[in-house]
């Protein structure tokens, strides 16, 4: 990386999002852990110092020599690590932020009041972690405010609680370590030294590994700041989550349809010529108006795109409680972004001869059924569903069956491709002990026309299968007979002439058209009604026409109770998307 035309500093920065419950001192701990605070840091936000409670991603760093396993992996190439701590706000409402910033966190801290153990946003981050990372470090917090002779075993109590519950995660067996960042609570005064800090510093730096940091690919960087400097011009703060970027370069700002040129770069306040995925940076760019982003994205021109709608495949979260129904809406938050989408589920069709074993269903003890990034293909059929599906077989156990959804939202949205989805309700109650984070999924099509409806939608080959059942009227000829039942009066039947229809009896017809105004409608049959068949309606029709005066005329429509009148079948798809609501059959 050095020999990539960049001055490099020689520091490897890593990034550790710090996640927890609100109040459980997520931002002592990173203000204990840090020395140089970047402008984000320690809540700036007048409501949030009001409230001690931050509401927004906050980033810190403080710097350690380079751990010896580092050295061995990384070479030449570094003298030193930095930690950029991402201080994520535990608000529950605030939950979109936290989704925003985890996309870019190497290792997470789960942040664990010692007193109150885990809550319910305390299981939200650890969620939001197995979607978005690979590593955690669980801390106890506030031990200082445990009795000293009892504090040792109420340590180890929460300890072996936390591993308890961490067995069906990721994070099984992940390291556990208690701490009093700001001993005496926020109000006390900084004359008490934070407790366990350094052996948590100790600890972080056996965790590191070199992260992937590719410089290829088109520029996104996450904006989480921008305010002016006189004389300067203005300053963008965020981290680079893909690409590169380098002085002179041109940035788009997607959201405004704009394009600035880069003038220069800063580190945690030291200027540098460049700057790769993973790093944390100021860039500055000229007569731009900070007011107009305060949050976003800023990428290589032309290279993210600004959605309507999009197709994901999605897997439910299992902890969510709440159905997953087509058409209800979700808070999707994607990329940067948290927006409204109405959702319509789909997945594969039923395979014709489910006996023989298929391929395609894994065995319930498959951990992964479908893969996120499942291919998606216009040229395939789908099957609408009403809602998400979970499971399979009879039982409903084993993995859930591979499904996609569309999402249509209710403003446009700029992410890049392939990324991130996560789907929830974040109306729900924050007091209420339930997990709001409904699915998780990869963006896979997106659709940048405001048209799309109309333009692409009907690409879509997504159907819904109708039954419909009607009765045998009476007979005309042998190989006619009219039909009732099948249709509401007002319905157009010229929609429906040719479609076949098979008799209860066996028999098979076309539909040839209406007969009278009642709905009614004349079936041609080619092979002509067997014996059975005439015999059977023509009892019906004897039946029907005893004891009846001209007065009686209308109840002629019905059979006699005891008769069995002969059923019609009509069996055929309608695509959900197709301007012409065409009827199909197989």
């Amino acid at each position: 990386m050095a020999d990539s035309g960049h001055d490099r500093t020689e520091t490897l920065n890593f990034n550790v999002g710090v996640l927890g419950h609100v109040d459980s001192g997520k931002t002592s701990l990173a203000r204990a852990l840090s020395s140089t605070a970047s402008t984000a840091a320690f809540d700036k936000n007048p409501q949030s110092r009001e409230r001690g409670i931050t509401l927004d991603l906050g980033f810190s760093s403080f710097t350690v020599d380079l751990p010896a396993h580092l050295q061995q992996s990384a070479g030449q190439q570094y003298d030193s690590l930095q930690f950029t701590l991402v201080d994520c706000p535990g608000h529950a409402s605030l939950i979109r932020t936290i989704i925003g910033g985890a996309q870019i966190i190497d290792l997470m801290m789960l942040v664990v009041d010692v007193v109150k153990g885990v809550q319910t946003q305390t299981a939200e981050c650890l969620l939001i972690g197995e979607l978005t990372c690979s590593r955690m470090v669980v801390i106890l917090n506030k031990v200082d405010l445990l009795a000293p002779n009892k504090r040792q075993g109420a340590i180890e109590k929460m300890t072996k609680r936390l591993h308890k519950t961490l067995e069906s995660t990721r994070f099984k067996g992940c390291p556990v370590i208690a701490v009093a960042a700001k001993p005496g609570g926020p109000e006390a005064p900084d004359t008490e030294e934070p407790q366990g800090v350094p052996e948590l510093i100790e600890l972080l730096k056996k965790q590191t590994y070199l992260p992937r940091r590719d410089p290829e690919g088109a520029l996104l960087m996450a904006v989480d700041h921008c305010f002016s400097i006189r004389g300067q011009g203005t300053v963008m703060t965020g981290t680079v989550l893909q690409g590169s970027l380098a002085v002179n370069d041109v940035v788009e700002i997607p959201a405004l349809k704009v394009t600035k040129k880069v003038k220069s770069i800063q580190m945690f306040r030291k200027p540098v010529s460049g700057a790769l995925q993973g790093d944390r940076v100021g860039v500055c760019v000229t007569q731009f108006d900070p007011k107009l982003l305060e949050r976003g994205v800023v990428c290589t021109p032309g290279s993210l795109h600004t959605l309507n709608a999009a197709l994901i495949s999605l897997r439910k979260i299992g902890y969510f409680k709440g159905s997953l129904a087509t058409r209800a809406k979700f808070h999707i938050t994607v990329g940067h972004e948290t927006v409204m989408a109405r959702v319509t589920f789909f997945g594969l069709p039923p395979v014709e001869t489910p006996k023989s074993p298929s391929v395609a269903t894994p065995s319930p003890s498959d951990p992964q059924p479908c893969p996120l990034d499942s291919p998606f293909s216009f040229d395939q059929e789908y099957l609408y569903q009403d809602h998400y599906i979970t499971g399979q077989g009879e039982a409903g156990l084993g993995p859930d069956p591979q499904q996609w959804a569309l999402l249509e939202f209710e403003r446009p949205v700029t992410c890049p491709s392939l990324c991130l989805v996560i789907g929830s309700k974040l109306d729900t109650d924050i007091h209420a002990n339930a997990c709001r984070l409904a699915f998780q999924g990869r963006l896979l099509e997106g659709f940048e026309d405001k048209a799309y409806a109309e333009t692409t939608l009907p690409r879509l080959h997504i159907f819904k299968t109708k039954n419909k059942e009607g009765q045998v009227e009476r007979v005309t000829d042998d190989y006619t007979v009219i039909g009732r039942n099948l249709f509401k009066k007002e319905t157009n039947l010229q929609l429906f002439v040719g479609l076949k229809v098979t008799l209860s009896t066996g028999e098979s017809g076309i539909i040839e058209g209406g007969f009278g105004q009642s709905g009614k409608f004349k079936i041609r049959i080619s092979e002509g009604l067997g014996p059975e068949t005439k015999q059977l309606l023509s009892s019906t029709s004897k039946k029907k026409g005893k004891g009846e005066g001209r007065g009686d005329a209308a109840k002629g429509d019905e059979p006699k109770a005891d008769s069995q009148p002969v059923g019609i079948h009509l069996h055929f798809k309608r695509y959900v998307f197709d301007p012409h609501k065409k009827m199909v059959q197989s």
